[in-house]
Order: C-alpha cells, then structure tokens, then sequence
C-alpha cells in the first residue's frame, strides 16, 4: 500500500473527525431536512399593482416543499388562507381567506424556499389602489341593411350574419373563423367554408359577444376556442375563454384570476395546456410626469395571466405598470376629468420558442419578450425604447397581434396605422426580419388591401402553412387571404358594418352532436325537403326518405350538398327523414322524421 507522507497525514488525521460532522450538520441523520426550494413568485418582489384578491402564487417546486407559508399586510395584519397545489405538481398558490387593503405593504414568508428576487424565504408586494369596475356599455346592434344576415328554413333560429367573399385564385386549405361582434340580429362565432358559405355559427345570448375564434390543441385534441362575454364602456372584455371540443360540446371555461375578467383581446393556449388570458383594471397611479397628470391619475393597468386549467390557479403574471413607464405611451392623459388613461393596451400575448413570451401593446407601438419566471422585460420592438434599429417600412403604429415565427427571425404584424395620430394612408399586414448580431428589423413583405382600408383597431395577420397569409381588418369587418407574392386570393367581408377582431383559416374536422335539421313543406304532389347539419364537415351528400308511413320510409331521392342548407324537391310523401352522407355514402346521423306541410 502506498504511503501519505507524513504532513498530509497528520492534516487528514485532524480533519476526520470535522468530516464526519458533514453529514449531520447537512442534515444525513435529519430526513426531514432538504435543500431550500428556489421559486419564483406572483405577484413579483417589489410588484406594486397586485389586487386586493390576489393569490399568491410559488413556481419552481411542489407545495409539499414551501415549508409554512406566512402572509402578513401592513394594515390587514395576518391573512389565514389554503396552500393549493398546482395540477402539473410543480407549484401552487396560498389564497388568502380574506382581501388586501389598499395600498397596504404585504410581506410573505415560505419557511421551506428561497424566493427569486428576494431575501432569503421572504419577499414584499404592494396592493394597488383600485380604481373599481368600469360598468357594461351595452353597444346596440349594427344599423341594417339589405341582405344583412342569413336565414335558414330547416333552423328558423338561427339568423348569422350575410358573408359576401370572392376568390382570386387558390386558396390555402381550411376554414375561415370569424366572430362578428355587434349583430345586426345574432351574434356569435362562426365558420365559412372556402367559398364563404357558412358551415357553423352559435348564437350568443342577447347582449353576448364573442372574439378570437380558432382551433387551438389541448391535450393532443384539436378544439375549438373563443372569448365569450361582454364589452364595457372602455372597449374591455368582461368574460371568459371558452374550450369546446370537434364535436362543439364544451370541454372548460378559463376565467381570469385575482379578481381580475378576462379581456376579449387574447385566449392562447400553450404546449403545456394552460391558457394565456390579458386582463384590464382601472388604478390610481401617479402620472406627475406627464402633461395633465396628476399624483391621483387614473390609469389602466394592463395584465397576462397564465392559467392552470383544471384548477384556475395562476401560474404567471404580469402587470404593465410595474415594467412599462407612462411615458412610453403614445397617448397623453385624458383632459376629461374620470376618463382612464389607458397608456399601454395590451391585445396579444403568446410563447416563444424558448418558452418566454411576446405581447404587443397598441398605445406604445411596441412589441415585447418577457422572461416568463421574472417577468422582466427581455427586448423591446418599436416604439420610443425600441432595441432595434427600425428599417424603412419597418415603423408599426398603434399594431395588433405581434408573433413571433422562425426561432425570433421572423415577426408579423397587424400595423393598424391608424390613431390619432395617423401615421400610414392605410392599414396593413407586415412582416418583419429581425437581426439579433446587428439589431436592425427590416420590413420583407407587406399586403396591403385594395381598394386601402384604414382600420382604427383590432385585426390580425396570419401566416399559412402554404406561405399564404390570412389577414382580419378588425374594426373594418373584412379579410384577405394573400399569396406569398402579396397577391389577393380570397377577398371576402360581412354585408352590415359589423367588426370582427380577427380572421383566421384553420383545417378543422366537425363532428356535431345534434343531429341534421330538416323542414318539409308541400303537397302530396310536389315537396321541398330543406336539410342541414349545424357544423358538420364530413358530410357530402343528403339522402331523403320518404313515405306515407312514419314507420315505413324508403330512399327517395340523394341530392350533393348546396351549403349550409340544402333544397331538395320530391314527390307525393307525407313524412320525410334526412339521412346525412359522407364522401363514400355511409350515413353520418339521422334527422328527425318530420310531417309534409
């Protein structure tokens, strides 16, 4: 056996005995004992627009792992609560059993964890001081005019609103998704087929609205999503985003936490299937800096909330006021005494490839990447902080819908243009080349509507599998489906001066539950027979059975589907059936039998 000399002997000799205290100074005799969680936390250290109902959410580690958690408000004192976990095991929220105080400094404590941004297990957040609930604005339906909506023997029910669309060219596979907001006699989600025709709509509740209507993944299922609820008199959603699966039955309600209604602007869910919500609330903030502000402003705080959906807990937020100054804004503060000033108006939010995320705020005329465990800001695009260099064309103003493409190269955008202040003689779909090395942003492709349509707000631009683009013109209710040469392919619009926030055209397979609709009028001579199925897209062909016996009915007559409703013409029957026909003939669902009128 080798030898240690003799020096490095002795010190190993002294040090043995110090050694075998590690283990138990690091707790190996102590299985209670583990390494503190590090986690990140929401409201974020230092946050000083969180809601008097906010939970207060822990990302990094199980429940199991926060040791006691402790929550105290400067005025309110020690707040009782639950500590409730997280569906994917890697967090929770302690929701305390009673409000914060205005104002007030709260101070929270996880014996177990070591939180980000604070010191050691311990952090502060300040509570806003709200504002209230701007009330409901109950926009009345469009004006009529001739031809305004749709209507349908088989479903006297439902009255959508009249699509006029024309095709260029060859258009991208898919659907077109719309959601009209205001009538003129129903409102609701909708979609057309290729050559406009209507293939599904859902009439809301009177008063109802809805937006963002798409086909989004959840679960490894595709399903079809859409903001539901109401407008108030500052054009902020008061509602919830809506999960329904191919079959149009839903599958969950996201509704926005901390006291907070989800906006009507963004419903995105993510590869982890949680859902991204954009929320509003009117606080008084201290605006001395601006022209016309006051130490008692009242500004509108903008907010994303990542939403665990099984359970509603929040898993991420983040409130513009505590990253995004006043002046930033293109706006100035409203002379008018009890007006909002909204500085930032949040209206996308979605992932990056990396995981964090990219939100667009129109009233700053920037796009953003926030890390989504801090909520700091990553990198701005355009507008009066913008970390790139914004090439000829590349300037975006008052934009909608920012997305990121192509691991952060590629960006398009809605630019809305218009204001006040107008800054292009019209609206357009953009897309923009970002340049990390050289931080430039340079415009490559921009489709632009002929005749020009100058839209004030809303509206998307979509980027097709087949290098196409879908573009919605929001406020103007218009889309266009363009080439990748800038060339129009589908040109298409509502007949009434309606809006539809966005556009898209997605592949989508609908199964319905309902069965077919039908309606027969005539006599035993000669009848009409109308058919439909209420957003069914297998279905190629109709067959009709007829007969003088409701219990003895035989095929009459097959028919190729004509749209939404088919007419089909028979002859001496007195009750009919419609049997639905995919492309191979076998029979998808049965209507009921109905009597010959």
């Amino acid at each position: 056996m080798a030898r240690l000399p003799r020096g490095r002997l002795r010190l190993l000799v002294l040090l043995t005995p110090l050694i075998a205290m590690i283990p138990a100074a690091l707790g190996a005799a102590d299985p209670s004992y583990a390494i503190p969680s590090q986690v990140n936390v929401f409201p974020i250290p230092g946050a000083r627009v969180a809601m008097p109902q906010t939970q207060i959410t822990f990302r990094g580690a199980p429940t199991s792992r926060l040791g006691t958690v402790t929550v105290t408000g400067s005025s309110t004192g020690a707040h009782a609560g639950s500590l409730k976990p997280d569906s994917d095991g890697r967090g929770g929220s302690f929701i305390p059993n009673s409000p914060f105080a205005p104002n007030e400094t709260v101070t929270v404590q996880a014996s177990g964890a070591s939180i980000v941004g604070g010191s050691g297990s311990t952090y502060r957040f300040t509570v806003a001081n709200v504002a209230g609930v701007i009330p409901i604005g109950h926009r009345p339906p469009t004006p009529r005019v001739h031809g305004d909506v749709q209507r349908f023997r088989s479903m006297p029910g439902l009255i959508p609103p009249a699509v006029k669309q024309t095709n260029h060219g060859r258009p991208d596979r898919g659907y077109i998704f719309l959601a009209p907001l205001a009538g003129p006699v129903q409102s609701g989600p909708m979609i057309i087929d290729s050559r406009g025709r209507l293939v599904w709509f859902d009439k809301l509740p009177p008063g109802g609205q809805a937006t963002d209507l798409r086909v989004q993944s959840y679960q490894g299922h595709s399903v079809l999503t859409w903001w539901e609820g109401n407008i108030n008199k500052a054009g902020i959603g008061q509602g919830a985003g809506v999960i329904d699966d191919s079959s149009y039955q839903p599958v969950a309600a996201v509704h926005a936490a901390n006291g907070f209604n989800a906006d009507l602007h963004e419903f995105q869910l993510t590869p982890q299937n949680t859902a991204l919500l954009i929320a509003y609330r009117p606080v008084f903030w201290n605006a001395t800096g601006l022209k016309g502000g006051t130490a008692h402003t009242l500004v509108m705080d903008a907010v994303v909330q990542e939403i665990d959906i099984p359970t509603g807990l929040v898993l991420f937020e983040w409130d513009s006021l505590d990253h995004i100054p006043l002046t930033d804004s293109y706006h100035g503060v409203p002379k008018s005494h009890g007006h909002v000033f909204d500085y930032f108006h949040l209206n996308s939010v979605e992932p990056d490839y990396d995981g964090n995320l990219i939100i667009s705020s129109r009233d700053t005329w920037s796009g953003y990447k926030v890390n989504r465990q801090t909520g700091q800001v990553m990198w701005v695009l355009g507008g009066k902080r913008s970390n790139f260099k914004m090439g000829k064309g590349a300037q975006f103003a008052f934009q909608h819908d920012v997305r990121a493409h192509d691991r952060d190269k590629t960006f398009t955008v809605f630019d809305d243009g218009g204001g006040p202040p107008r800054v292009h003689f019209q609206s357009r779909g953009l897309t923009l080349h970002l340049n990390f090395q050289k931080k430039t942003a340079n415009a490559v492709v921009q489709d632009l509507h002929h005749p020009p349509i100058v839209s004030s707000f809303e509206g998307n631009d979509e980027l097709l599998p087949g290098n196409h683009s879908m573009v919605g013109w929001g406020q103007v209710p218009y889309w266009t489906e363009f080439n990748s040469r800038g060339r129009t392919v589908t040109d298409g619009r509502l007949v009434g001066p309606n809006e539809i926030y966005r556009a898209y055209k997605f592949p989508w397979t609908g199964r319905p539950s309902q069965p077919p609709a039908v309606a027969a009028h005539g006599g035993r001579k000669k009848a009409t027979v109308w058919a439909s199925w209420n957003g069914s897209t297998a279905i190629r062909k109709w067959r009709i059975l007829g007969g003088r016996n409701p219990k003895r009915l035989h095929s009459v007559r097959v028919a190729g589907v004509g749209g939404f409703e088919t007419a089909i013409h028979i002859h001496g029957e007195r009750y009919v059936e419609a049997q639905a026909l995919d492309g191979k003939g076998h029979v998808l669902a049965n209507s009921s039998i109905k009597r010959v009128g």
